[in-house]
């Protein structure tokens, strides 16, 4: 039984692969217009090899043809001028930065400078109170 049941099964498999093979299948429904030809003959073809070694094929061979490819174009232009104004929004920001990071340099010396004056007037208001002491004293004798 099961000999028979895998053999009804593989039956199945390979007439939907034959029925699959004979017919036009696309998968996403393109236009006809546009799909790739093949032919049995022989025949060159207008392919240009970038560096890559992908072959680019001509606009007419593509699928979705010459919208598809103005649209990737389109995508490519607008990531190049989100990508510049990424590099402007980042030398403003360095910018901003410095600006900030001068300015808190600037704000621990003005910092440090208020306290060494601080501590200069506290030393001289002792040394006042010492010699003010000191004066008494030797008055009082």
């Amino acid at each position: 039984m099961k000999k028979l049941i895998g053999l009804l099964a593989g039956l199945i498999l390979v007439s939907t692969t034959v029925a699959m093979a004979e017919t036009k299948f696309t998968p996403l429904n393109f236009d006809e217009s546009n799909t790739i030809q093949a032919n049995n003959t022989t025949k060159v073809t207008n392919a240009t090899v970038d560096k890559k070694g992908t072959v680019l094929l001509d606009p007419s061979q593509v699928t979705g043809g010459t919208k598809m490819q103005n649209a990737i174009l389109d995508l490519d232009n607008a990531e190049t001028e989100v990508r510049n104004k990424l590099l402007d929004y980042r030398a403003n920001y360095n910018n901003i930065d410095q600006k900030y990071q001068l300015t808190k340099e600037e704000r621990r010396a003005a910092k440090k400078k208020i306290k060494q004056a601080e501590k200069k007037i506290k030393n001289m208001e002792k040394a006042k109170n010492k010699i003010r002491k000191n004066f008494e004293q030797k008055n009082n004798l």
